[in-house]
């Protein structure tokens, strides 16, 4: 299928790289135009030479915007309407890996800064998103989260209580903007390889990933994109409130306690005389 954001223009924040990128070309494939916002202006250049030989020049436009800033993201917003007319999509996408030290070494400038992108750029895109969508009928708005956000030991502890955060921020918004048209979600990515990853290749990435989730394959960014697509298409116009899971079983497979060698627990495990199961 093809054509699925015909006609929608879209804002996609960290649009640059990894995810974000993956999705505004995915976008622009399948019809929409698209506001790439990221800080990276060498790479917002080259996601933007991307698009103009895939031959989507006129439906694509760069802007370095500082998500933590609301004033940039009121700019990044007024391009999507002064270039294109209207605002149909917003996808706040941009993240970093936050601090990573213990709770009992961070230091509350890291904590802060990590808020600060994880979750004050999710609102300012959320309500700079909402008052535009609500003058064109309505909208779709999207926040990246996390598998982090939902349990424990899945990522630091500034990261995943951010992302925390931000499921519950779409829920929130999801209930205030419904009146409006305005759907609200997110997505929790599990282990996507992207830069924000350790693994560099491939390979690596297999590795990095082995044993934490069921699923045999890498999780890409595409995976993402593919998800970004679905809610902001009208194929999800009963969709809102709720968090989308693309994360290769990792959060279905659940704790550690029986070994996770294998996508089945049941080679690891015998039944006892009374019926009982037993780890082997």
């Amino acid at each position: 299928m093809s054509g699925r954001l015909e006609g929608k223009v879209a804002v996609i924040t960290g649009g640059a790289s990894g995810m974000g990128q993956a999705s505004a070309l995915m976008y622009l494939r399948e019809g929409a135009s698209v506001i790439i916002a990221d800080l990276n202006a060498a790479s917002g250049q080259a996601t933007l030479d991307m698009a103009k030989q895939a031959g989507f020049e006129k439906r694509a436009r760069f802007i370095r915007t500082d998500v933590c800033d609301e004033a940039q993201i009121e700019a990044m917003i007024a391009l999507a309407l002064d270039d294109f007319g209207r605002l149909d999509i917003v996808f706040n996408n941009a993240g970093v890996g936050g601090a990573m030290s213990p709770i009992v070494e961070t230091r509350s400038e890291d904590w802060d800064k990590t808020f600060d992108i994880m979750m004050r750029a999710v609102f300012y895109g959320i309500k700079h998103g909402a008052r535009a969508m609500k003058n064109t009928g309505g909208g779709a708005i999207i926040n990246t989260s996390s598998t982090a956000g939902l349990g424990g030991g899945s990522g630091p502890a500034a990261y995943s209580a951010a992302k925390a955060g931000v499921i519950n921020l779409t829920k929130n918004a999801a209930v205030q903007l419904a009146d409006d048209r305005i759907r609200v979600n997110a997505i929790a990515p599990g282990g996507i390889h992207t830069p924000l990853v350790p693994a560099k290749t491939e390979d690596e990435m297999k590795v990095f990933m082995k044993g934490k989730q069921p699923w045999p394959d890498t999780g890409k960014s595409d995976d993402i994109a593919y998800a970004a697509v679905y809610l902001g298409s009208d194929e999800a116009r009963f969709v809102t409130g709720t968090t989308l899971l693309v994360d290769g079983g990792l959060l279905a497979w659940g704790p550690g306690l029986f070994p996770h060698s294998g996508a089945s627990i049941t080679a690891g495990m015998r039944m006892s005389s009374t019926g009982e199961a037993d780890k082997v």
